[in-house]
């Protein structure tokens, strides 16, 4: 098939080339021209602007973004739309806000357009591996550009959601899920550091994955890291926190559904982003003052 390709950061690009191994043409393009010249190298058709790549496609065109989530998103296909014609086809495949996605497709479909929102898992892995695509939009879309799911995805690793919004749904609770995983990971691991035992941190990580009921690709990933840099010196302790985690606990919060652990796990991001926790200061002097307790001082 054909595909034209916004985007071409670590995803993006690896996003092209396995559709260029899997025999499709690639239209691509990005705002930084290095970018675009090395997917042009490895057999993409690279372009410098929307219009170019609009002009290369041919109708019913497909059209895939790999951008950042809210303004890029909302920019690019403010800009794009105009440029296509009735039947083209939009596809959203980065971490929108689902309702964002259900807005967008709406706004799109008076201009005789459709929009789908691809939830897409696999990080700088899925070159290799294959990126887990979950799919939300018209099914009659979805059937048309499946050849473009099928080469992207391992065996298995794409399905249809359902309507608009649905893709970038099931994405946002699959991202919260992972910040309860990596959360219990995390914990764990902590304390077999601060064991008085001498472990081996990785051996235990590849030992649990050989028949050990939290065996995981994660848990392989904890092994690797940890098999180069076993205290983790290498490594500051602050860790992002996506849209997703705070979308899914919003979600929960307006539905009545209880997410502790998913809960818990984003505000431990937010208390890892704090060069000093004033919360904690307020306990030490509270501690000092009712019970004469010592507190430590800059």
């Amino acid at each position: 098939m054909e595909l034209g390709l916004i985007g071409l950061g670590r995803m993006g690009a690896n996003m092209t080339q396995r559709l260029l191994g899997g025999g499709h043409r690639i239209v691509a393009y990005d705002r930084d021209p290095g970018a675009v010249h090395a997917v042009a190298n490895a057999g993409a058709a690279g372009v410098s602007s929307l219009e170019q790549l609009v002009e290369k496609l041919s109708p019913p065109r497909a059209v895939w973004l790999m951008v950042p989530a809210g303004a890029p998103v909302e920019q690019t296909i403010h800009t794009l739309a105009p440029l296509l014609s009735p039947g083209d086809a939009i596809i959203d495949g980065g971490n929108s806000y689902y309702k964002d996605s259900v807005r967008r497709a709406a706004s799109l479909k008076k201009q005789r357009l459709h929009f789908l929102d691809v939830g897409t898992s696999g990080g700088i892995w899925g070159l290799k591996m294959g990126y887990c695509l979950m799919i939300g939009g018209e099914e009659e879309v979805f059937r048309r550009l499946e050849p473009i799911f099928r080469t992207l995805a391992p065996e298995d690793g794409y399905a249809y959601m359902g309507p608009s919004g649905s893709g970038h749904f099931v994405k946002m609770v699959h991202n919260g899920i992972e910040y309860g995983l990596l959360q219990a990971y995390a914990e764990g691991f902590e304390l077999l550091h601060a064991s008085s035992y001498e472990l081996d941190l990785a051996q235990l990580a590849r030992l649990w994955n050989h028949g050990g009921v939290i065996r995981s690709w994660l848990l392989e990933l904890t092994e690797k890291a940890l098999a180069a840099d076993p205290d983790l010196t290498s490594v500051k302790g602050y860790v992002e926190d996506s849209g997703e985690g705070r979308w899914t606990v919003l979600e929960a919060v307006e539905r009545g559904v209880p997410l502790p652990v998913i809960s818990i796990s984003l505000l431990t991001r937010f208390r890892s982003q704090q060069e000093e926790s004033f919360s904690a200061k307020v306990i030490a002097a509270l501690r000092r003052e009712f019970g004469g307790h010592a507190v430590k001082s800059d």
